[in-house]
């Protein structure tokens, strides 16, 4: 059990619990320093005493033995939601994304992609024109097309998994659910992390001080919310603060203000914070050093969230 239970999100299958708290921590620990809390900065990273804060670790499920990863372990189902998951993401870079360069890119890209389709040619020819056009925007441009559309394809593999495999999200819940106990006040999730921490927070129904959502896709109506658990989406019972913040250029992310698709968010989430992660807007550390996080992580483990 742990007081600070954290929530990864995708593409870390490579890595472990141990490794990800030892990029997390020293970075969670500077936003909260500079919130101004240096004794809980301390506390949480350089004086840390085992089980304040351990990652719930899930990526080895996206790992299997003796394949290589790529597109081809989507069926094809899955394939079509990723295309509607690209799209969304596509739709929300026209509206939303910092640079007006990237706004219209994204409006020409969508212009092209609503008009003749062609011969059919199967669900994942389908899919290629939409993750064409979003590796043409930045961050994933400077990244080289090949290399950026791996990065695509494996962020929309992985979230179509766990919204789609009962048995993936039912063993990534369980190790959620080993880390939370009545001694947990904040749960931290991250990208695809942050979907798993609000339906964990869900399943846990005891207080909870902080739920803190980080480059979260959660508000992404099309794919992601109406397929949340439970429904309709509303905030957890039990949770006395949601905090959400977001880059505006994390394509991954939603729009920051999540509050009129949760009910039950009044006096309880926080939402429409936006950070600059600068040229890496989707980076978890970043979002994790940043003094907003500090300050709402500060506030939950000092003051139970009441302050």
């Amino acid at each position: 059990m742990a007081r600070i239970v954290l929530v990864h999100g995708i593409a870390q299958e490579q890595k472990s619990a141990d490794t990800l708290e030892a990029e997390w921590l020293p970075s969670l620990a500077g936003g909260i320093r500079l919130a101004g809390d240096t004794a809980l900065a301390d506390a949480v990273w350089r004086d840390a005493r085992p089980g304040d804060a351990r990652m719930a670790f899930y990526g080895d499920l996206f790992r299997k033995e003796g394949q290589q990863g790529g597109a081809d372990e989507l069926t094809a189902d899955e394939w079509a939601l990723a295309e509607t998951l690209a799209a969304e993401w596509l739709r929300n870079a026209a509206s939303s994304a910092s640079r007006e360069t990237d706004r219209d890119r994204a409006r020409a890209e969508l212009a092209q992609l609503g008009g003749p389709s062609g011969e059919p040619q199967g669900v994942r020819a389908a899919a290629r024109p939409v993750l064409n056009a979003l590796v043409r925007l930045k961050p994933f441009a400077r990244l080289g097309v090949a290399f950026a559309e791996r990065v695509v394809v494996k962020a929309l593999k992985q979230v179509t998994l766990y919204l789609t495999d009962e048995t993936i999200r039912e063993r990534v819940q369980e190790r959620v659910a080993e880390l939370i106990g009545p001694e947990t006040e904040v749960i931290v999730g991250h990208s695809l992390g942050s979907v798993v921490a609000y339906e964990a927070a869900h399943l846990h129904g005891r207080p909870l001080p902080l739920l803190l959502t980080l480059g979260s896709p959660l508000g992404l109506r099309t794919v992601v919310y109406e397929r949340t658990r439970p429904q309709p989406p509303s905030v957890p019972p039990g949770v006395a603060r949601w905090v959400n913040l977001a880059d505006r250029d994390d394509l991954v992310a939603a729009r920051p203000d999540l509050s009129g698709m949760f009910p039950g968010a009044d006096g309880v989430l926080d939402s429409g914070y936006t950070v600059d992660n600068g040229a890496k807007p989707h980076e978890a550390a970043f979002y994790l050093a940043k003094r907003r996080t500090g300050e709402a992580l500060s506030r939950a483990l000092t003051c139970g969230g009441q302050a």
